[in-house]
């Protein structure tokens, strides 16, 4: 139990998961929705997860060792399906092995599923929250400078505006996009290595989403002059 628990808090260091499209045991990418099943598993769990051949982060891209590898063990008998599941490091080394699942199912789509959902037990009593290692690398210089933006008052006066109509915020590859109640996109978003800092774009201008006191601001130039517009956002 102790060891157990001590691999599970070795998980709380890593920010992300990559789990492959096909398992070596299987012939077939995502044979018997094992993959997609594992990425909702470990989503449940509260980890950040990518398909291998998704477009990652460049935080992860930049720094594989942020993130871990999933494998699955297949080790079955005559009368049992039994997985096993796996976390390595960029290093190959095991982070994290979960107990046997087992299923005595026929059909083997049930029974892959069930095996793995019952290895998962293992990970009940986890609750994920990220805390980075004490040996961690400062972090870059860009993000020291994106945060002194953040926080340090901007010289320029800005023209202010206020959009009062509501936008909502839909997940999608590497940030959000903004839609009005059309649905019409309104704005692209980055995600940053900063909380609450996007690298946003509309049609015509580039610019920054970010949030002061609260209040979210869509801060581009226009002509040489700053325009700062107050946005009601629903993430």
């Amino acid at each position: 139990m102790s060891l157990s628990l001590f691999a599970q808090e070795n998980l709380n260091h890593y920010k992300y998961i990559i789990v492959p499209q096909k398992y070596a045991f299987l012939k077939q990418p995502n044979q018997y929705g094992l993959n997609v099943l594992t990425k909702e598993l470990l989503e449940n769990k509260g980890f950040a997860v990518f398909f291998d051949d998704a477009q990652l982060p460049a935080e992860l891209t930049t720094n594989k060792c942020d993130g871990l590898i999933a494998e699955i063990l297949e080790k079955n008998s005559m009368f049992s399906t039994n997985l096993t599941l796996i976390l390595k490091d960029c290093g190959g080394q095991v982070v994290f092995k979960s107990k046997e699942g087992k299923s005595r199912e026929k059909e083997y789509s049930e029974s892959y599923n069930l095996a793995l959902q019952d290895a998962f037990i293992s990970l009940n009593d986890f609750k994920y929250a990220y805390k980075a290692p004490s040996n961690q690398t400062p972090k870059p210089l860009a993000q020291e400078v994106i945060s002194k933006v953040e926080i340090t008052p901007n010289q320029a006066t800005p023209i202010s505006k206020q959009i009062e109509e509501t936008l909502y915020a839909q997940p999608v590859a590497n940030g959000y996009q903004l839609v009005d109640s059309s649905p019409k996109k309104v704005l692209a978003l980055l995600k940053t290595s900063v909380p609450d800092y996007y690298i946003a774009s509309t049609e015509t201008v580039n610019g920054v989403l970010l949030k002061k006191n609260g209040d979210w601001f869509f801060e581009y130039y226009q002509n040489g002059q700053l325009v700062c517009e107050k946005l009601r956002v629903k993430f």
